[in-house]
């Protein structure tokens, strides 16, 4: 598949999700300027056509890859910046550019995380940092784990944006016989959703561990499913009753509420599924892991560790009813026993 388009992709960051990302643009015809920091890897991905460290099996078209290092030749040669680094490090990776060039952008995020420090959604904190208007961001959010990406297994991509026919525009770019995309125009909605269902794969993972069964994981995944619900309506998000739905005006589809793709279906995904890294993370934890030992073993960033504190920060000021994620975060920041935090979770499941 490819379509011609006036839009000029860079991609920020080189993870797993960053090379699935490039992988889904580039098979579709797309040529993509994209920013890694290690000249090595650059090297090796135009000689190799793969990354060496992250989603190996994933091939790439390198003719239509323009890597460098410098993140500001990315910017300058992108309108449209697509930013897949981890949310912790997001900050780091933007201190160098050009903010004035930067400001000219549409962004793209497939960040599931919220920006540690102020504790704030990314759009927030390019508004502040790079007078980036909410009309010219976008969320690209799951479930897709990266690995069936590189495998071509067919995954679901929503893109939300305030702006649905820029929305629906750049969700056609990344359409193909392997990934089918969804829109929505609740941009914080999912945002949230993303943070929250990390946090909670956490805890499924942790109870895995401890070695609860799939009976026990059934019924906590279905009271952190209406735990994220309460959340997102205290927090401001409407028109999401499950089993109620309105026609998008440019698709004809129905709208998307609670029970959709990218809210139950992500949660559902990043609980169960191997490939989850948040899973795998809390998994460790439950195991007796400490923190830091399990973030010395895994390869790659569990973003619901960090989330874990930022939405506490955050609810502290919301005031959602949230005592899964409050356990969760209790677990991981201040040492409360894995054990005594799921004893506390099993009496108020229903």
């Amino acid at each position: 598949m490819s379509i011609q388009s006036s839009m000029s992709f860079g991609v920020i960051g080189s993870g797993s999700w960053a090379t699935a990302l490039v992988k889904i643009l580039t098979d579709n015809g797309q040529r993509v300027n994209w920013w890694v920091r290690n000249a090595a890897h650059k090297d090796y991905i135009y000689k190799r056509k793969h990354n060496p460290q992250y989603l190996t099996s994933a091939h790439l078209n390198v003719s239509l890859l323009n890597i460098s290092c410098d993140i500001n030749d990315v910017v300058a040669a992108s309108n449209t910046l697509v930013l897949a680094v981890p949310s912790a490090f997001i900050q780091d990776a933007l201190k160098g550019v050009d903010k004035a060039e930067f400001s000219s952008k549409r962004i793209v995020s497939a960040i599931k995380g919220i920006v540690p420090g102020p504790d704030i959604l990314l759009n927030d904190y390019l508004q502040q940092e790079f007078n980036i208007p909410l009309e010219n961001y976008f969320a690209l959010l799951g479930p897709c784990h990266a690995e069936e990406v590189a495998s071509e297994k067919l995954s679901y991509l929503t893109f939300s944006g305030i702006d649905l026919h820029a929305t629906e525009e750049i969700s056609q770019l990344f359409k193909s016989d392997y990934i089918n995309t969804v829109t929505n125009n609740d941009i914080l909605g999912v945002q949230y959703a993303a943070v929250l269902k990390n946090i909670y794969a956490l805890g499924a993972g942790i109870a895995h561990g401890l070695e609860y069964g799939d009976n026990f994981l059934s019924v906590y995944i279905a009271n952190t499913a209406d735990e994220m619900a309460v959340f997102l309506r205290k927090v401001g998000i409407q028109h999401m009753v499950v089993g109620e739905h309105d026609e998008e005006p440019n698709t004809h589809r129905k709208t998307p509420n609670y029970a959709a793709s990218v809210y139950l279906g992500d949660l559902l995904v990043t609980c169960y599924s191997p490939y989850s890294r948040n899973r795998t993370f809390g998994n460790m934890i439950g195991k007796g892991y400490t923190v830091q030992s399990a973030q010395l073993e895994m390869n790659m960033i569990a973003e619901g560790y960090y989330a874990s504190k930022c939405l506490n920060h955050i609810n502290q000021t919301v005031g959602a009813e949230v005592p899964i994620a409050d356990t969760v975060y209790k677990i991981l920041w201040e040492r409360l026993s894995p054990a005594q935090g799921f004893a506390k979770i099993e009496e108020g499941l229903i």
